[in-house]
């Protein structure tokens, strides 16, 4: 079940990152509006896919 969630967290991760870099190349007046949230949002799913990576290790270690 935990795998589900780690596999969602790193799709998510990869499609914010995808999206702010499109929106940098592009440039523009929503680039200048939004590229710091998504860069946070960014940050913000990389830290939630990390969390359940090591918490993925640790059930697989105990023998879950």
């Amino acid at each position: 079940m935990i795998n589900f969630f780690i596999v969602a967290a790193v799709i998510g991760t990869a499609a914010v990152l995808l999206f702010g870099v499109l929106t940098m190349a592009r440039g523009g007046d929503f680039n200048r509006r939004h590229s710091n949230k998504l860069m946070r949002l960014r940050i913000l799913m990389q830290a939630i896919a990390v969390v359940l990576i090591m918490i993925g290790i640790w059930l697989a270690s105990s023998g879950n």
